[in-house]
């Protein structure tokens, strides 16, 4: 079998940190690289192997299998709509999918234009993925496992505390075990909360799910980097799930109402759970092109995370609840 040609778009931290050391370690992966800063690239290739292009023109001549975009999200769009030019077979995206003004600030040109990125992908038929990797932790996957063998059946109702560091994967993680968000209504504080590297007023959150889950969510940045970092709880027909942080305890509580804990080992840190996350989302997500198989995470699930940001920032200027897929369709 050849190599798999991973073309990566974008060489910085995220990329250096999270994605290289593992995509370098498998010796059926070859790399090709491509940044505005071409240091940044050739930096890249010294330590993990590869090659750099000049344009991203030059980089889509190699023919790579997929093409992981890595950018700042801030510089996300501009890099997918350069990629969609020249026919790739797969585009892979760091999320969120589109964040023009950062993260913390996503609105509904966003919206807009992660709509337009899926659209032209779909009309030359390049396949698009997610990393959204919270559904990768330990914990998430067997919260998962669980309420499926012991039929807990559907989730009933969401609620939760969300770091505005987390927050997209939060909003994934609602989609992941309770499906897309119907309906939204939302209000901010009237002050700017600050936290670390960010500056943002809270929200206040009420939804209703396709499958008629009511839940509440809060976004906040003023949540102590020290404190866990989201925490959701799901209440389903004939069970109870419990997610906090990324390292904190799972809490299930079944229909004989016993709660189990689960806990990572205590020698491994948040951030062991954070990095080993990238690493299983991208086995799985290499591992289906090789099988030829749908992405894990396929890329509508970085528009429908858009989607919720959009109908929250509409609904808190407007002051009234927000059909999602009335006001912000997805196709």
């Amino acid at each position: 079998m050849s190599k798999l040609k991973v073309a990566v778009v974008g060489t910085g931290n995220v990329a250096q940190k999270n994605y290289l050391p593992f995509l370098s370690r498998d010796a059926e992966v070859s790399l090709g690289y491509y940044s505005r800063t071409a240091a940044k690239a050739q930096t890249c290739a010294d330590q993990f192997g590869g090659q750099t292009f000049a344009s991203v023109a030059e980089l889509m001549d190699w023919a790579p299998d997929t093409a992981l975009v890595l950018t700042r999200e801030t510089q996300r769009l501009e890099a997918a709509l350069a990629l969609l030019e020249h026919t790739p077979r797969r585009i892979f995206f760091e999320k969120p999918l589109v964040a023009r003004r950062g993260q913390e600030q996503v609105d509904e040109q966003d919206f807009a234009d992660g709509r337009d990125i899926l659209r032209r992908a779909k009309a030359i038929h390049c396949e698009t993925a997610m990393v959204f990797n919270y559904r990768f932790f330990d914990h998430s996957q067997l919260a998962r496992r669980v309420a499926a063998e012991r039929d807990f059946g559907q989730v009933l109702e969401v609620t939760g505390l969300v770091h505005y560091a987390c927050w997209s994967h939060a909003i994934d993680l609602i989609h992941f075990f309770a499906g897309p968000i119907a309906q939204i209504s939302a209000l901010s504080s009237k002050s700017i909360r600050e936290g670390k590297s960010m500056k943002v007023e809270d929200v206040a959150a009420a939804f209703r799910t396709k499958g008629d889950a009511a839940g509440t969510l809060i976004g906040t940045a003023a949540l102590a980097w020290e404190f866990p970092l989201f925490e959701l709880s799901l209440n389903f027909e004939r069970g109870h799930i419990r997610l906090q942080d990324l390292d904190g305890d799972l809490e299930i509580m079944d229909a004989r109402g016993e709660v189990e804990r689960y806990g990572i080992p205590r020698h491994r840190s948040r951030w062991d759970q954070y990095n080993q996350s990238f690493e299983k989302s991208l086995a799985a997500y290499l591992d289906s092109i090789r099988t030829n198989q749908p992405p894990p995470v396929p890329g509508r699930f970085g528009l429908l995370e858009l989607q919720v940001e959009a109908g929250l920032k509409r609904s808190i200027a407007q002051q009234r609840p927000v059909v999602l897929d009335a006001e912000f369709p997805l196709d």
